[in-house]
């Protein structure tokens, strides 16, 4: 079954207006494969400037954080409603940073993927293992218990409409990458898992690679069978190589 292609930029907290503007205006010129769609997710005091600034029929803005409330005394929150007013049309949640440091919980990431659900905004929903959890086994216990407690809150059919990111703790800004054959061995888990819920949603969901995706190594990761495509974060910073990887990958 095919599925969309997908390549992701996370460019975290970083990032400039002149970045705004070096990126978008070579992203506008970057020829796509067909079943290919780009997405940009800056920090948010740049999402009106890029909004403005995009101008390609497959490339789509994302944010990178969202509140799971829809408004309120909540100082330095950002609501869906806020964003669907900048044509955001993704948003990451589950971002490793965001559950290590901010203590972000599975049961709060769920209730943030129900709220774009609700505001029809997809989530790019992020789930991944410490390496010291990889290195004692409880890889697949981890991702499971990452995703069930959003199956639970919005059901195995709302999946139709989710983007889910493999992004291994230990390689996310380390250098540090799973082999082809190790990413496309914990993909298939995560499809068999959902498959377990739901076949046809299984065979629809997007799924991502991320943790040090650059351009030597990402043809090799996403022709695996169940990789998708990348969230991509310090080589979304460079506009030649993210613009590189962005006009060279296949489409599904």
């Amino acid at each position: 079954m095919n599925r969309q292609t997908i390549i992701a930029a996370n460019w975290k907290m970083n990032g400039t207006l002149n970045l705004v503007n070096e990126m978008s205006n070579r992203l506008n010129q970057v020829k796509l494969a067909d079943g290919v769609r780009v997405i940009v997710c800056p920090s948010f005091p740049y999402l009106a400037e890029m909004a403005v600034k995009l101008q390609h029929d497959n490339i789509y803005l994302g944010a990178q954080n969202v509140s799971e409330h829809e408004k309120g005394a909540y100082t330095g929150e950002v609501s869906t409603t806020m964003l669907r007013e900048f044509a955001v049309k993704y948003v990451i949640v589950g971002h490793s940073e965001r559950r290590n440091i901010y203590k972000e919980t599975s049961l709060q990431v769920a209730h943030k993927v129900q709220a774009l659900l609700a505001a029809n905004i997809t989530p790019i929903l992020c789930i991944g293992e410490s390496e010291q959890e990889r290195m004692a086994g409880h890889t697949e216990t981890v991702l499971a218990a990452q995703l069930q407690p959003v199956i639970d809150e919005v059901g195995i059919e709302k999946f139709n409409d989710v983007v889910i990111a493999y992004e291994p703790v230990w390689a996310i800004g380390t250098g540090k990458t799973a082999s082809p054959e190790m990413a496309q061995e914990t993909h298939q888990f995560i499809r068999q898992f959902l498959a377990e819920k739901d076949v046809n949603v299984a065979n629809k969901v997007p799924l991502l690679y991320g943790g040090s995706v650059n351009a030597q190594n990402c043809e090799g990761l996403f022709a695996q069978a169940d990789i998708d495509g990348g969230l991509l974060g310090g080589a979304s910073l460079k506009v030649e190589e993210f613009s590189q990887i962005c006009s060279t990958v296949k489409g599904s």
